[in-house]
Parts: structure tokens; C-alpha cells; sequence
């Protein structure tokens, strides 16, 4: 009998790309496998997943607040129904599809749908990317049946769990299509001519984007390099507004404005620096093509763990990590035209990432996932 599999993911790219990287891995390597999406209603995924050919049913998740005021309270009784509702919904699906295994890769979705599954006795797996554990992690660990983590130094982070594997995360096929030189011919940019890719998540930052903003008049008639920057979701039209208010044509910096970076794999080959965050996604993808980064982690994650992760990869040579608050668009700039300017440092920033990368996170993964799914089948 075929075997059937749910992945749940949820909220941003970094949570996302990592399934649909198993998935695809799935579909590989077990032709007539059947893989539905379990994902939060009118969120990423429901556009990211179909995209890739999967089918994805829609769970009404919402986050938790971490404010102290009336509306805080009332969003979060909002969510603690919204919970209540998408597992009843949940356990409905999961005994209508019976999957042989249940994989988690992050985001509040993944609460409902592997609590359900745990208790159903269904095999469960979540995969923890970042370098400490988020909410959703910690709340599931003891209830699933095996935790994979993206990092060697998480291990600490959960003493009590049976089958804890170290596996590093998962990156789709598809970034070790290109080479540099093919990614510049596609894109229409010359071989030597440097490009800087700058990306903030999948929704975006307002303050990089404002820092890009301001930092687009200072790049006027500039042919140093050629700029790629996704703006997020939420923040594209307001981009847009005030560079066409300032009177700011991105095309005279040499620039390209875009929501959302869709052909990543293309884009991130073909790059010479990247200026990013340091979603643990995100940084698996630039180690595993040797990418040199200029990392501002995000300031507003639980735990502070993107400066975490950032740390971890500075320390080992592959980036240079800035805190939002020091500094201003021309210091950043000028940041940027220093490690463009260096090319033996990017080499050297290239290699260090290269070593970061681990080459079989997606066979390890997609390994257990099966395992557990012939564990089902035993007891069945």
C-alpha cells in the first residue's frame, strides 16, 4: 500500500521551504506516495506549497501575543478558540488521510495538527531549524516521537526526549541547479559585475526596508553593483510610495524592487554578498552555496535566537553581523562597498560558509520520516 504522509509548516519561507524540501524528497523517492499540507488559513503556505505541485488543507492558527493590554488578551483568547477549533479539525483529517507519519517544521500550525496526531497514535516528528527552541517545539517535544534538530549546540535544550537526532535543515535541489556564471546570463547581469541580494523574510522588514529606502539616493548613477531587494510581503506598496514620493527611479541605483524573491535559487547563485536575517532557513541555503552574508538578525523572535544563529555562523568566518541601532543607511552602505571592495575576504567568507553546510540534512530528515512511517505499519 502506498504510503501517505502530512507535513505541517506554517507562517514564513523558513518554516515552509523546509517541507516542501522533504516533500519533493518524499515524491522522489517513493513515486506513488501520497503528501498533504496541513497549513494556517490565508498565510505563505497557502501559496508556497501549491506552487510545488502539493495539496494543502487550511487550518484557522493564530499566534500569541506577548503584550499586556486588553486587546493582547482578547487576541490571545481568540487564539486559544482558534487552537481548540483547528485540532478538532485536525484530528478529523488525520483519521480521514491516516498518514503512516506526521512531520512538523514550524510555525503555530504544527501545534494542533502533531498534538492530534500524538494522540491518535500516529508517528510524529518535528524538525527544530533554529538554534533554540521556539514556543511550538518546546510545547510538542516530549509529546512527539522524535526531534530533529537543525543545530549540534540545541542538543542541551532537551534533556527528557527519547530520539533526538542532530540532521541540520533541509534545502531544496533546485539551489545546486545553478552555477554563478549561468545565474548572471539568466538574469541579464554581467559576469563581473557584483550583485548584492538583499532579503528580510519572506514578510518583510520595515526597518531594512526603510534603511534601503533612504539609502537608494545615495547609490544614484552608481555601477559599482547591481542590487536584488525583496521588500516582504507586507511592505512592497509602501516601499514603492516613498521612493516614487522622494522622486527615487531604483533603476538609476542599478536596482531591482521586488516583493518576494520567487526564483531564489537563481538569484542566490548568482550572488556575490547577501544581506539577509538570520532565519536558520535562510542560512542553510547560503551555506550550502557558499554565500558570504551581512546578517541583521531580526530583534523580534522569542529568545532572541536569530542573533543566535548569526553568532554561530560569524563565529565560523562565514559573515558579518550588524544589530539593527548601529547603523544608518550610509554606514551600512559602506559596509557593503568594504566587503565588495575585499575580494579575498569574501573568498575566504565563502569557504567558511561552504564548511557550515550539512550536504545530507535532507536524506537525514526525509530518513527518519520513513523510518517512523515503517514503525506505523508494524503496529498496524
Amino acid at each position: 500500500m502506498a504510503k501517505r504522509f502530512i507535513l505541517t509548516c506554517g507562517g514564513t519561507a523558513g518554516h515552509i521551504n523546509p517541507a516542501i524540501a522533504v516533500a519533493q524528497r518524499l515524491r522522489e523517492l517513493l513515486p506513488d506516495c501520497r503528501i498533504l499540507f496541513l497549513g494556517a488559513e490565508g498565510k505563505m503556505e497557502m501559496e508556497l506549497v501549491p506552487r510545488e505541485g502539493f495539496e494543502i488543507h487550511p487550518l484557522r492558527v493564530t499566534n500569541l501575543s506577548r503584550g499586556h493590554h486588553l486587546a493582547d488578551v482578547g487576541h490571545n483568547i481568540a487564539t486559544l478558540k482558534n487552537v481548540i477549533e483547528s485540532g478538532h479539525e485536525a484530528r478529523r483529517i488525520l483519521k480521514e488521510y491516516r498518514p503512516d507519519a506526521v512531520l512538523g517544521t514550524g510555525g503555530y500550525v504544527c501545534y494542533p495538527v502533531l498534538h492530534e496526531a500524538a494522540k491518535l497514535g500516529i508517528p510524529t516528528l518535528i524538525h527544530e531549524s533554529n538554534a533554540v527552541p521556539g514556543l511550538t517545539t518546546k510545547l510538542l517535544a516530549e509529546q512527539v516521537n522524535c526531534v530533529l534538530l537543525g543545530y549540534e549546540e540545541s542538543r542541551q535544550h532537551y534533556p527528557r526526549v527519547a530520539d533526538l537526532r542532530v540532521t541540520g535543515t533541509p534545502v531544496r535541489g533546485a539551489f545546486h541547479r545553478y552555477t554563478r556564471e549561468q545565474a548572471k546570463e539568466e538574469l541579464g547581469i554581467p559576469r563581473d559585475m557584483p550583485l548584492v541580494v538583499s532579503m528580510w523574510g519572506s514578510l518583510g522588514s520595515g526597518h531594512m526596508n526603510e534603511t534601503l529606502v533612504r539609502m537608494q539616493p545615495l547609490l544614484r548613477n552608481q555601477t559599482q553593483f547591481r542590487l536584488i531587494h525583496a521588500t516582504g510581503s507586507l511592505y512592497y506598496k509602501d516601499v514603492m510610495a516613498k521612493l516614487t514620493e522622494a522622486g527615487v527611479d531604483p533603476a538609476e541605483s542599478n536596482a531591482d524592487i521586488r516583493e518576494y524573491i520567487y526564483d531564489s535559487a537563481r538569484v542566490l547563485a548568482a550572488a556575490d554578498l547577501v544581506l539577509c536575517r538570520a532565519g536558520a532557513s535562510t542560512l542553510s541555503e547560503l551555506s550550502s552555496m557558499g554565500k558570504p552574508a551581512l546578517i541583521v538578525p531580526s530583534p523580534n523572535v522569542t529568545n532572541h535566537h536569530q542573533e543566535k544563529n548569526a553568532r554561530l555562523v560569524e563565529k565560523a568566518g562565514g559573515a558579518r553581523v550588524l544589530l539593527e541601532g548601529e547603523f544608518d543607511e550610509q554606514s551600512f552602505l559602506e559596509e557593503i562597498r568594504t566587503l565588495l571592495k575585499d575580494t579575498e575576504k569574501l573568498h575566504a567568507m565563502s569557504d567558511s560558509m561552504h564548511r557550515l553546510a550539512v550536504p545530507d540534512a535532507l536524506e537525514k530528515i526525509v530518513e527518519a520520516v520513513i523510518e517512523y512511517a515503517g514503525k506505523n505499519k508494524e503496529e498496524k
